[in-house]
C-alpha cells in the first residue's frame, strides 16, 4: 500500500475529505463533474491511507476535521485555502478563488469554521463513509 500512495502522491492532487458528511459528500461530487483535467484523487480523512497521509504531514484533525488537499511535493492546503485552491482547478472557479483568496485567511476561515462546526445540523451525517460508484472508484484512493 505505501508504495501505490507514493505514485499517486507524485501524480496527483489529493483531497481529504470527511467520509460520513453529506456537505463533504456533495462537494467532492461537484468536484468530480467539474474536473476535466482529472486532477485529483479523493479519500476519506476515516480512511487507512487518509490517516496515513494525515500523520505523515502532522496535521491535528482536532483542528482540521473537513477537507484537506495536498499537493504532492508542494505543500497541503487546509480550510478555505484548499477549498480556494482546488477551486483554483475548475473551470470557471478559477477567476472566484482568486478573488476570495484577496480576503485574509483569518476572515475566511471565521465562516469556514462556522460551516464545519454546524454542517451535520444543517446538511446531515452518513453512518458510513460514502462508497464510490465503479466508474467513480479509480479516482478514491482506498
Amino acid at each position: 500500500m505505501l508504495l501505490y500512495l507514493c505514485m499517486v502522491e507524485d501524480e496527483k492532487k489529493i483531497i481529504l475529505f470527511d467520509g460520513v458528511c453529506n456537505l463533504c459528500n456533495s462537494f467532492v461530487q461537484f468536484i468530480i463533474q467539474r474536473d476535466k483535467k482529472d486532477v485529483f484523487r479523493y479519500t476519506s480523512l476515516q480512511s487507512n491511507i487518509g490517516q496515513e497521509l494525515i500523520a505523515k504531514r502532522n496535521i491535528d484533525t482536532e483542528k482540521v476535521d473537513s477537507v484537506i488537499l495536498i499537493e504532492p511535493g508542494v505543500a497541503y492546503y487546509v480550510k478555505s485555502d484548499a477549498a480556494l485552491k482546488i477551486g483554483k482547478n475548475l473551470k470557471g472557479y478559477r477567476t472566484l478563488s482568486s478573488i476570495l483568496e484577496l480576503i485574509p485567511s483569518g476572515l475566511r476561515n471565521i465562516v469556514y469554521d462556522l460551516i464545519a462546526r454546524y454542517r451535520y445540523t444543517w446538511f446531515g451525517k452518513k453512518d458510513q463513509c460514502m462508497i464510490p460508484s465503479p466508474e467513480l472508484k479509480s479516482k478514491f484512493l482506498e
